[in-house]
């Protein structure tokens, strides 16, 4: 999914998938081109080093380069075909990739039945969406929130499969609770300002995409904001026209 308006983006709705192939790093803010040439040295020195290409891929999906990201877990899993944090990794890849049926059955390796992984779960859940299945999608995310109740990431997933099947108010209702216990995401706040200001509500979405920001990044936002839903009013109303019978033309003999 595209990214919406966190961090002064505003293409679409943020996913926000919980990590699947790492925990959260609080420490020194990274730089992913460094990050690419300090993992690439590694990797190349033992590219069936689980760790190494795991760390690489990473680095490699943080600069935009996806098929290779791909094609170095892809390697790597061949090398290291039981390790779950690998195919985790691998599995991501592919979707970021656009690979959505791959990447799902790779995931699926990549925990057990009697061991399941909340984040794998719900990154399942978010691939299934991309292939139009729906239903199947809110199982899995129906499972995640069993191991995680009320968690944000999976809440927020949720919503966006409402988002897909065009059911707004059921999206709108999960990303309040993803909201409230997000404490101050702005990736779940963008989602829900979108969301409401889809629904017409454009004041509230407003007053949303402004909360707890510098005046200066809340301007920029609510700027975003109404471009991106300027160009969905657009793309609607073009839709709608395509829609329309066209008048067959009238013969000149």
């Amino acid at each position: 999914m595209a990214l919406g308006l966190g961090s002064c983006q505003t293409s679409g709705l943020a996913d926000i998938t919980g990590s699947i192939d790492d925990k959260a790093d609080t420490g020194r803010a990274s730089d992913p081109r460094r990050d690419v040439d300090l993992h690439q040295e590694r990797y190349r020195a033992n590219p069936k080093d689980a760790d190494a290409a795991l760390q690489y891929g990473k680095a490699l999906r943080a600069t935009g380069q996806k098929s290779q990201a791909v094609a170095v877990l892809e390697q790597a899993t061949i090398a290291n075909s039981d390790n779950k944090a690998l195919l985790a990794g691998y599995g991501r890849a592919l979707a970021d990739n656009g690979n959505f049926q791959q990447a799902f059955d790779v995931l699926g390796r990549a925990h057990s039945p009697d061991n399941p992984d909340w984040r794998i779960l719900s990154a399942q859940g978010a691939t299934l969406d991309q292939l139009g299945r729906f239903e199947e999608a809110r199982q899995y995310y129906s499972s995640a929130l069993k191991i995680r109740p009320d968690e944000p990431a999976v809440l927020s997933n949720l919503a966006l499969s409402y988002v897909l099947s065009k059911d707004l108010p059921k999206a709108e209702e999960t990303l309040r609770r993803a909201n409230v216990r997000a404490g101050n995401d702005p990736r779940v706040r963008a989602n829900l300002a979108l969301v409401v200001g889809l629904r017409g509500n454009m004041a509230e979405a407003e007053k949303i995409a402004r909360a707890d920001l510098p005046p200066e990044e809340a301007a920029a936002n609510v700027a975003q904001l109404k471009q991106w839903l300027s160009r969905k009013e657009k793309e609607n109303a073009r839709a709608q026209m395509d829609k329309m019978p066209v008048a067959p033309s009238k013969r000149s003999d």
